[in-house]
């Protein structure tokens, strides 16, 4: 038998390609076997390597100051807002509101109100009152001069300074514990104007640097906010409780004037208010787009009469507009607005310096919207204008206060604010005649009635007192000219 046999060369090759094979079975079974683990290793180590949540939690020896409790307030307009409890601070989160459009009804304007010298130019018993705000010189700027209003110590300076006392200081304080202890539990005030008297009462805090942050007065404040925010959310920017009441236009704007201001509080301090911008640019914007062509504005906004409405109504929004300046919110028109409404007020000044009503001649003697004027002009950056001067030097000459049925708050508490923004011997007269005279007719619960029969009750008289005796630290006195 013949046997076939291999050549050195071909076994050589051969057993190349034997050690060459095994050589890449082996790397692949290396490359499997990595493979795997590697997959295997994706699922075993993926938990290890998964972002979780940051979970913050405050120690108990913490400050109260440090510590930012979540709070959720409700500004849904189908329920009332909750209350907030009584910490030091408060980060608000919103529920969804519903904007509900209801049209202002028609409404017949009659003959001007022959009333408004004794304060009652607000229908039903109700309307006299003041700026209720910030106001004058030190309104905007809270990181600065708004200090002043918001420590003890510096707001008792400023009393000593100005021509107040501690008694003041006290007075305020009993004021704002009786409106916190009768306040709504939907965050309103009073029983009837609730939304004008709400603005009033906040207006009032709000003079006091209370703010939602504030350890005692913080639900009161929040609350009240709480509710205006609703009032305007669903009346579409409309603030106020009875659109077919025609004198609702007074209402809105002191509505406009707290929400503007605490707007500025809010965004200064860093306190987040569901809505609270958006109801204020809301109803800010309403005020602007139904001036009337006389420059003032009328009974239920109505723009086609020829009333052209009155020096009194005119006050309210010409100083919700400079609230509202100061928010940094976008207003369009705004300044034009302002401007037409003081012409407005200029064309109803008398030559004896005194402002009239729906013209240059007062309705019962005395000009007792002369404080509106004066205080309008100031705030505008017109503090040295002939019409201030003159204003003030009517005041001087004119003005009274004696408690009983004829005092009209509603005079004196623009005039307190006109004559503080004026300074000098000015206001070191009108303090002589207004401070112990509000002082001393304060009841022992906190609060004040004025004229007799008046039906805006112990709320709006309470409200207006307060104000007054917040001036000393509210403005900077010394705004006019030389003064």
């Amino acid at each position: 038998m013949i046997h076939a046999e291999l050549s050195p060369e071909a076994r050589a090759r051969l057993e190349a390609m034997r050690r060459n094979s095994t050589i890449s079975s082996i790397v692949i079974a290396f490359l499997v076997v990595t493979l795997i683990l590697l997959v295997l290793g994706y699922f075993t180590l993926t938990p290890f390597f998964k972002d979780t949540p940051v979970i913050v939690t405050y120690n108990a020896s913490i400050p109260a100051e440090e510590v930012i409790e979540t709070k959720k307030v409700s500004t849904n307009t189908q329920q009332k807002p909750s209350a907030p409890s009584s910490s030091s601070a408060k980060v608000i989160a919103a529920a969804t509101t519903s904007n509900l459009a209801i049209p202002v009804p028609e409404v017949e304007t009659l003959n001007p109100s022959t009333d408004f010298g004794n304060g009652d130019d607000f229908g039903d018993g109700w309307g006299s009152g003041g700026d209720g705000g910030g106001g004058g010189g030190d309104f905007g700027a809270i990181p600065a001069t708004m200090r002043k209003r918001c420590s003890k110590e510096d707001r008792l300076q400023r009393l000593a300074d100005t021509g107040g006392n501690e008694q003041c200081e006290e007075a305020v304080l009993k004021a704002l514990r009786w409106m916190k202890k009768t306040q709504n539990p939907d965050g309103s005030f009073n029983g009837a104007k609730k939304s004008a008297m709400t603005g009033l009462c906040l207006l009032a805090f709000l003079g006091h640097c209370e703010t939602p942050l504030s350890e005692e007065f913080g639900d009161t404040v929040l609350k009240a906010m709480t509710y205006l925010i609703n009032l305007s959310m669903k009346n579409d920017g409309k603030c106020a409780d009875n659109l077919a009441d025609k004198h609702w236009c007074y209402e809105h704007a002191i509505c406009v004037y707290a929400l503007a201001e605490s707007a500025t509080f809010c965004k200064q301090l860093n306190i987040p208010v569901p809505n609270l911008d958006t109801a204020t640019q809301k109803s800010g914007q309403f005020l602007i787009d139904n001036q009337h062509r006389s420059g003032g504005w009328d009974y239920a906004y109505d723009e086609s009469g020829n009333r052209g409405g009155d020096v009194s109504i005119a006050g309210w929004h010409i100083q919700a507009l400079k609230a509202m300046k100061h928010t940094g919110i976008d207003f369009k028109n705004l300044t034009s607005c302002a401007k037409r409404g003081l012409k407005y007020l200029e064309d109803k000044q008398d030559t004896n310096g005194g402002f009239g009503y729906t013209s240059k001649k007062p309705l019962h003697g005395y000009y007792a919207l002369t404080g509106v004027g004066v205080l309008c002009f100031q705030m505008w950056d017109k503090a040295s204008s002939s019409e201030v001067r003159k204003g003030v030097n009517y005041i001087e000459k004119n003005t009274k206060l004696d408690w009983g049925e004829n005092n009209d708050l509603y005079a004196h508490y623009y005039e307190a604010q006109a004559m503080m923004n004026r300074g000098g011997k000015e206001w070191k007269h009108y303090n002589g005649l207004m401070r112990d005279t509000i002082l001393k007719n304060q009841a022992a619960d906190g609060t004040w009635l004025g004229k007799k029969g008046h039906g805006a009750g112990q709320t709006y008289h309470t409200a207006l007192c307060t104000l007054m005796l917040e001036v000393y630290y509210r403005f900077l006195p010394g705004t006019g000219g030389g003064h």
